[in-house]
């Protein structure tokens, strides 16, 4: 696929239907100065409006509507961008998604279903609904406009004067990590950041193919996908990406560490490619230039109420 052609459609689809976010240097985080990319600061609180918008206008629109299943921050996107184009949205999330993230998906209008159990549960429900509604399914990682859409997060950083030689990004399902090496093909050093507690693509790297894995921790309901999405396992494996994975605590202390130092409010999983570097899981080479994504800021329980 030409993913470079595929990631430039998407930026000029969701053009004014999403928010270019700020980036910013900080000295203080790390022994070294280090970029940082806000997309907290996007609509719903995550990059997952850029894939939602991608794929919701790339599309024609069944009479049944949208249908997705997510841990949270799909969904809202999901809901966000199906409200803005006019379309029906029916959304399901684990019970795990936590109050704050389905207080925002119910602020959009959308009709949601909350299900017992893990992303997977609400996924076979999502396609249960799909398969008896005619419905599109809009999936959270694994579709190619889903990729394309979250890699325009990595073509807008580029255009905004990126100097990092590599870019630490939290995964969960995949589907931003991939959408970044779909549009940087190796020029710069992609490093995979995943808790311990839900390591997927760490598993399917050791695998050769994507495989179940247990979902547990303070990123699960962002970062909880039980198997890694095929698309991202693909590039992965092609380049040769390098995974680490951090614990939960070392999550939480960088978590505080943003709040602490520059009054940057992010989610565990916002906060999990910062761990890696401040934990040590990940050591760059001396004069290596790095970069740290912060994926979402939908921190529960919502501070303000």
């Amino acid at each position: 696929m030409d993913w470079t052609s595929q990631i430039e459609s998407a930026a000029s689809r969701i053009a004014g239907y999403t928010v270019e976010t700020p980036v910013m240097q900080s000295d203080a985080l790390w022994d070294h100065p280090i970029e940082l990319k806000l997309e907290q600061c996007q609509h719903t609180g995550s990059f997952k409006a850029r894939g939602a918008f991608n794929t919701l206008r790339a599309s024609d629109m069944p009479a049944g509507g949208v249908v997705a299943a997510s841990g949270g921050n799909h969904g809202a996107a999901v809901a966000y961008a199906a409200h803005k184009l006019g379309h029906p949205a029916q959304i399901f999330v684990p019970e795990i998604a936590g109050p704050a993230k389905i207080a925002l998906i119910e602020r959009t209008g959308a009709n949601l279903t909350v299900v017992p159990g893990e992303y997977a549960d609400a996924l076979d429900m999502a396609k249960r609904y799909e398969d008896a509604r005619g419905a599109m399914q809009v999936h959270a990682y694994d579709a190619p406009l889903t990729v394309a859409g979250q890699g325009t997060l990595m073509r807008e950083w580029d255009r905004q004067g990126l100097q990092a030689d590599t870019v630490l990004i939290a995964v969960g399902g995949g589907g931003l990590i991939a959408g970044a090496l779909a549009w940087t093909q190796g020029a710069r050093k992609i490093v995979a950041v995943e808790p311990a507690s839900c390591n997927a693509l760490q598993a399917g790297m050791q695998a050769g193919e994507p495989v179940d894995v247990p979902v547990s921790g303070v990123a699960a309901n962002a970062l909880g996908a039980r198997r890694i999405g095929s698309i991202c396992l693909d590039l992965a494996r092609a380049q040769g990406t390098a995974v680490v994975t951090v614990t939960d605590e070392a999550i939480t202390e960088a978590q505080h560490a943003l709040w602490q130092t520059h009054r940057l409010l992010v989610e565990p999983a916002g906060a999990t490619a910062l761990a890696a570097l401040r934990s040590g899981a990940y050591r760059p080479a001396p004069g290596e230039r790095v970069a740290v994504l912060l994926c979402g800021g939908n921190i529960a329980p919502d501070p303000l109420g």
